[in-house]
């Protein structure tokens, strides 16, 4: 067992028409996983208008959860961790062993600031 010392909320996203016929897209919070978030890569560099853009790829690792009754796969979803937004860029169960996830996700931003 695994555990962990932080929860990770996986998001669904969903697609609507507003008014104008615009697609809106939305978020919904689906499964809380338990585990340790950890960094892979990453780096901070000053980019136009001397603007600082942190580029980075976590890893997220987690007990087992069969994802697909949830109707998750890594194009249709994201997860908040801390209050950060992230892609998920893959979802992989080593070997199919069914003991653990590795979640690893690339980061967007914060969650208020979208």
């Amino acid at each position: 067992m695994i555990g962990g010392n932080i929860n990770g909320v996986l998001q669904l996203k969903s697609t609507s028409k507003n008014a104008i016929g615009e697609a809106v897209t939305s978020y919904s919070d689906t499964v809380v996983l338990t585990g340790f978030l950890d960094l892979m890569s990453g780096d901070s560099k000053h980019v136009v208008y001397n603007a600082k853009v942190q580029e980075s790829t976590h890893i997220f690792i987690c007990d087992y959860v069969d994802l697909s009754e949830y109707g998750i796969v890594p194009e249709n979803c994201r997860m908040i961790v801390n209050g950060l937004v992230y892609e998920v860029l893959m979802i992989d169960n080593p070997m199919e062993l069914n003991r653990q996830l590795e979640i690893y996700l690339k980061f967007v931003g914060v969650r208020n600031g979208e």
